[in-house]
């Protein structure tokens, strides 16, 4: 099994082939851009070609009703399969969504990836139907095919725990999880100042937990390879000084910390690199 790290163009400053060409020179495997907002797509691609790198979209849906969710859905994994991407990371529907509303708008999702062929991990984030364990849970139970991008720093900030209480939520979701964005979060918040800071050990070794589970399973069901992106957030999720807005720390090499972490402490997961 293979290991392919992803950098989010997500809080990266400067041109984007610089950006593009730092993600490379630092050893990644790809890249995940939610390609459906940007203006410049075709450069995207053309710097991905050059650089070598491969193509997360991220998906984020937007609108009231579920048929404007779905449309928005619809639109922007076109893009992704246009442009190539080896899998989708999509932010669908809303948290407020009713029975109803989940059902239309999760039937429709996975026809459309059964559709269009690209694998579609749906996020476990705030603000959307997979913000709790327990609403996943039910959600995965329900929808058979249903697949996840796991980011569990939202579960302890959404339940204000290290989520003790929701082992079989936790074991179905790594179950089912295609894609890791692996940020450390706190039962106060969706992402620690630094992972490496001693007084995070504790939520380190929580989250570092559940993706072992998910390489356990993709182990087990014989993936060619498992995809990991480091998605540690600009300020608004990187912790900042009062007055000054100064952040606390810096953001490439909070992922860049661990994206290494990850990559040596589930090495023996992995096939070495030529």
């Amino acid at each position: 099994m293979q290991l392919k790290l992803i950098k989010s163009l997500w809080g990266m400053n400067g041109s984007l082939e610089s950006q593009i060409q730092q993600i490379a020179e630092a050893g990644y495997t790809g890249v995940e851009a939610a390609i459906g907002y940007m203006d410049n797509r075709e450069e995207l691609s053309r710097l991905l070609a050059q650089y070598k790198l491969e193509l997360i979209a991220q998906v984020i849906t937007k609108g009231n009703s579920a048929e404007d969710h779905i449309h928005s859905f619809k639109e922007q994994v076109a893009y992704a399969t246009h442009y190539g991407a080896i899998l989708v990371d999509a932010h669908g529907g809303k948290d407020s969504f009713d029975r109803d509303q989940l059902r239309q708008f999760y039937d429709a999702a996975l026809n459309v990836e059964a559709s269009l062929g690209v694998p579609i991990g749906h996020e476990t984030h705030r603000g959307r139907p997979l913000f709790t364990p327990w609403t996943t849970a039910a959600l995965l139970r329900e929808f058979p095919e249903l697949k996840l991008t796991a980011d569990i720093s939202h579960w302890l900030c959404v339940c204000e725990s290290y989520l003790d209480d929701h082992a079989e939520a936790l074991q179905l979701a790594a179950q089912r999880t295609l894609h890791i964005h692996a940020r450390v979060g706190y039962p106060q918040g969706p992402q620690v100042p630094h992972p490496a800071a001693p007084e995070f050990e504790r939520e380190l070794y929580v989250h570092e937990a559940f993706w072992e589970a998910v390489l356990v399973q993709s182990q087990a069901e014989h993936r060619p390879f498992v995809t990991m992106t480091p998605e540690y957030g600009p300020p608004g999720y990187l912790h900042t000084l009062p007055f000054t807005k100064q952040p606390v720390s810096d953001l490439w090499e909070v992922c860049s910390w661990m994206a290494k972490r990850f990559s040596s402490r589930f090495a023996s997961y992995f096939a070495p690199t030529e």
